[in-house]
């Protein structure tokens, strides 16, 4: 199992709206290397969901359910479909994954809509969201 962080802007599509659907299919990424990260996911792998613009924090935890097939809107990219696992009782906030001074795609790469995320980040996350040991 591998370990993802998805980005949308919670006023076009957010973690509530994910949860209300059941499932999503996770369309509109475009840049090159999102586009390869999304190829490479598989059915089980984990998200953390990241809303971006003014709240800019990972809100939700989902889980990928149908691998890459091709966005029937344009098939020239791909998408994948994702169903929402549980919200964070605390989200975690972009300046926390910078205060601390991880090497990370979030603070390094910030307009990157699909990365990978290393466990021990993963692990982070989880506790310091409120659902970690």
């Amino acid at each position: 199992m591998t370990y993802w962080l998805i980005k949308t802007e919670p006023e076009e599509y957010s973690y509530e709206d994910l949860i209300r659907e059941g499932k999503a299919v996770w369309d509109g990424v475009r840049n090159p290397q999102a586009q390869r990260f999304l190829r490479q996911m598989k059915v089980g792998d984990l998200l953390l969901v990241y809303h971006t613009g003014k709240e800019r924090a990972v809100v939700g935890l989902a889980e990928v359910t149908q691998a890459a097939f091709p966005d029937p809107a344009n098939p020239s990219y791909v998408v994948v479909e994702v169903a929402p696992l549980q919200k964070l009782p605390s989200p975690v906030s972009l300046a926390s994954y910078k205060e601390a001074g991880f090497d990370f795609a979030l603070t390094r790469q910030p307009r990157l809509s699909v990365m990978p995320v290393p466990e021990h980040i993963w692990e982070w996350t989880l506790q310091k969201g409120g659902l970690g040991k």
